[in-house]
């Protein structure tokens, strides 16, 4: 019995903007949302001057939607260190931990439990080290925002994306679906990014080392760049994922209609087997992830299948 549907698009892309492959609108519009953060974090770096006394660990942080486990929290509180800062300096909103045993075990919510907290660390200690207010860092007008704001330019190839505000308070761009796609390619060919290549590579290459710092248990980034060296990918807001292949040098974006996340892993991993990025038997040691289970009393009663077909342009 078929009961429910989610419905979305698929862009595929190379780092020349060529749209390699879809399904349905490749062009809508929508916010980049948490899917900018290895390009952000990667700003902050070159803002910082350099990541040498960064490990990998803390690079990922800020390239994170992390779940808020004790070990999240904890790199987050490190990199603040990094600027003689607290968590009273974050502005990003107070909330609870996106991991439920960590929730329970938490005493209410806090900045520095906030999943984008890792972010507003990085460019908390950016402005620190360059000089810059770090009061009013996500003004849309500060100087870092507006490095951001080049840098999703040059990312993207949009010239003017309109500017909203992201659910942690930071601004967010317009872009469309094979712009994000876009973006993710150069990731993976950081030297069309100019002088933001050497801290592109080092927020990519920190996810890939520190896969459970950017996301954390039960949650797909983590699984999949566990299995694959060849791999990064970023969830955001409101159904949105994006996925780089360094081998192929292609970016991947999916975005349900809806903006439901559950549908997402499933397309995702159903996309990437499509293009040959993944193969079954990394599949079917992630069930929980490309065939998600319905449950009915306690037991599994059914299941989300992918039902994605990629079409050449």
């Amino acid at each position: 019995m078929h009961e429910s549907e989610h419905v979305g698009d698929v862009a595929v892309c190379d780092a020349d903007g060529n749209l390699i492959a879809f399904a349905g609108d490749p062009r809508r519009r929508l916010f980049s949302r948490s899917c900018m953060k290895p390009l952000q974090g990667a700003v902050s770096l070159h803002a910082m001057g350099g990541s040498d006394d960064l490990s990998d660990r803390l690079v990922a942080i800020m390239c994170a939607s992390h779940n808020g486990e004790p070990v999240h929290v904890d790199a987050v509180r490190e990199l603040l260190q990094l600027g003689d800062l607290t968590e009273d300096d974050l502005r990003n909103p107070p909330d609870y931990p996106l991991d439920a045993d960590s929730t329970s075990a938490s005493e209410g919510r806090r900045r520095i439990l906030q999943n984008c907290s890792g972010k507003h660390a990085g460019k908390l200690v950016a402005c620190v080290r360059a000089g810059w207010d770090r009061a009013v860092y996500l003004d849309p007008g500060h100087p870092l925002q507006q490095q951001i704001l080049d840098a999703v330019r040059s990312g993207t190839g949009v010239g003017d994306p309109a500017i909203g505000v992201d659910g942690c308070g930071a601004p967010v761009h317009a872009v469309e679906l094979a712009d994000m796609a876009t973006l993710y390619a150069r990731l993976v060919r950081p030297e069309r990014l100019g002088a933001l290549e050497p801290t592109v590579h080092r927020a990519t290459s920190a996810m890939l080392a520190q896969p459970y710092m950017v996301a954390g248990r039960h949650r797909l980034a983590t699984a999949l760049m566990e299995r694959s060296t060849d791999l990064i990918e970023k969830g955001g807001a409101e159904g949105l994922s994006c996925t780089a292949s360094f081998s192929a040098g292609l970016g991947i974006a999916v975005k349900t209609a809806d903006g439901s996340a559950r549908a997402l892993p499933p397309a995702v991993l159903g996309v990437l087997r499509q293009l040959d990025l993944v193969d079954d038997a990394t599949l079917a040691s992630m069930p929980e992830f490309a065939r998600p289970p319905v449950f009915g009393g306690g037991r599994p009663v059914g299941a989300i299948d992918a039902t994605v077909e990629l079409h050449r342009p």
